[in-house]
């Protein structure tokens, strides 16, 4: 059986590998990027089963990455867990909004992480935090 592929979107260097290890402990093929350009650059170049994807980024944030992925056909049907430190409800609505199947919130608990991208990646629907 061949692995699934996650896209972790994360710019904090010790964040992404931790989650990196983390998935790959799982049995997950992973791929990471520093920013939203990169993220959408490797999108392009690769198919993902599912993306990680953080709100804060240097350059484009989590909500203009996600946008742009669900208004392209090819990638329209990815599932995107947004992971982010951002807690307010407009942002969660945000992150709904512009079509994240979750939205979680940092500091988060590995098995629910998994817990989550479990359920997505076997065609039940997303929970929010």
């Amino acid at each position: 059986m061949q692995k699934k592929r996650i896209l972790i979107v994360e710019d904090e260097e010790n964040l992404l590998k931790l989650e990196t290890i983390l998935l790959t402990v799982k049995g997950y093929q992973v791929t990471g990027a520093l920013s939203g350009n990169d993220a959408l650059k490797k999108i392009c170049d690769e198919t993902f089963d599912l993306i990680l994807l953080d709100i804060m980024l240097p350059d484009i944030d989590g909500f203009e990455v996600c946008n742009r992925i669900k208004k392209d056909p090819r990638t329209s049907v990815i599932p995107i867990v947004m992971l982010t430190a951002r807690k307010n409800p407009h942002d969660q609505e945000r992150g709904v909004a512009c079509g994240a199947s979750t939205y979680l919130t940092k500091p988060f608990k590995s098995a629910m992480i998994i817990e989550v991208i479990e359920k997505l990646l076997h065609g039940k629907n997303g929970m929010e935090a």
